[in-house]
């Protein structure tokens, strides 16, 4: 089996016709890595996002400047639940990529109503669209806390799934009208389970950002609960490597990780170690909806995909400090999600 990874022109698509590729939430972490490769490529890549308050809308906006100019990118500003807009936005559109999202466990517990809305119902919207503009593929990004409640680990792609959040459930939603529009319609789709992913320009809300900041600064890293839960942390060149494959290749879900995991006490002692820092660990009360574990059973996508993950917790942290050094280290958040 041949594994196909950051091989440049490997994924020349349809023979060098016109292709126009549409990415939801582009302007965020993921998205406008996605953003990037297929606009470096020269192909033609719309991008949809309501630039949520969320996190700063300003890092979105920066995120995206570095495009407005190039002929081959178009920036259309709106919402995932407004019908009429996706129908414009998808009109034409070979291949979507579909990354808006109402993101954070935490949020999703204070807020149900809102991550259903936008994370489910959004995502109906976005697959009608596609299917009435007879698009190629959906690339949908799902998340490991579909999965919720341990039966056995690794997680593979048959795991039950009982989610402990509403932001999972929400998730998992999206991920079976995918399915289902693929069986009643014939829409092409694929779901990629991300398992915490991080890198340049990863939310500030997530874990590494917030452990990676104060340790620069010596300040002390705060962690829910005891530490001992355990995640599965994917660098994001890897996860741009999956949906290039996906795109080509697959349907059905896909789990998307590092096929390792470590405990979150572990994360902040290793980015102290990295960093030099003086900060001490501190422990807080546990979060509610808040997933025990989290680790990647990554065959099917070796198998099926020709994708496995490349970079270990070790060097994409290392890769991260050094771009967050050259950068704006951002405003500090007292709340990690990860």
């Amino acid at each position: 089996m041949t594994i196909l990874i950051y091989l440049e022109g490997f994924w020349d698509l349809d023979e060098g016709l016109e292709i126009l590729i549409v990415i939801t939430g582009g302007a965020g972490f993921i998205g406008s890595h996605l953003l990037k490769r297929f606009v470096d490529d020269g192909h033609d890549v719309l991008c949809l996002d309501n630039f949520d308050d969320y996190y700063d809308p300003g890092i979105k906006r920066g995120n995206v400047s570095q495009f407005m100019e190039r002929e081959n990118f178009t920036l259309l500003e709106g919402d995932i639940l407004d019908r009429s807009l996706v129908k414009k936005a998808l009109e034409g559109a070979d291949y979507v990529f579909h990354l808006a999202a109402q993101p954070g466990v935490r949020a999703s517990v204070l807020d149900p109503l809102k991550s259903h809305e936008i994370n489910t119902l959004g995502t109906l919207n976005i697959l009608q669209a596609a299917l009435d503009g007879g698009v190629k593929k959906v690339v949908y990004a799902s998340s490991s806390s579909v999965y919720g409640k341990v039966e056995y680990l690794p997680f593979d792609e048959s795991h039950p799934r009982t989610p402990v959040s509403p932001y999972g459930l929400s998730k998992l939603m999206a991920e079976e009208y995918c399915r289902l529009f693929h069986e009643i319609y014939g829409l092409e789709t694929v779901s990629l389970r991300y398992f915490t992913v991080y890198g340049p320009r990863m939310r500030p809300d997530l874990a590494i950002s917030i452990f990676a900041k104060r340790a620069l600064q010596n300040l002390p890293i705060e962690i829910f609960g005891t530490g001992e839960k355990t995640r599965d942390f994917t660098y994001i060149d890897d996860v741009v490597c999956a949906n290039l494959l996906a795109m080509r290749s697959g349907g059905g879900v896909f789990n998307i990780g590092s096929g390792k995991s470590i405990s979150v006490k572990k994360l902040a002692e290793m980015m102290i170690q990295l960093t030099g820092s003086r900060s001490n660990i501190v422990f807080r009360e546990d979060a509610r909806g808040d997933a025990q574990h989290t680790w990647a059973n990554t065959g099917r996508a070796r198998e099926e995909l020709g994708w496995r993950s490349e970079v270990d917790i070790n060097e994409g942290l290392q890769r991260y400090l050094k771009w967050l050094r050259c950068n704006d280290f951002g405003r500090l958040d007292d709340q990690a999600d990860d």
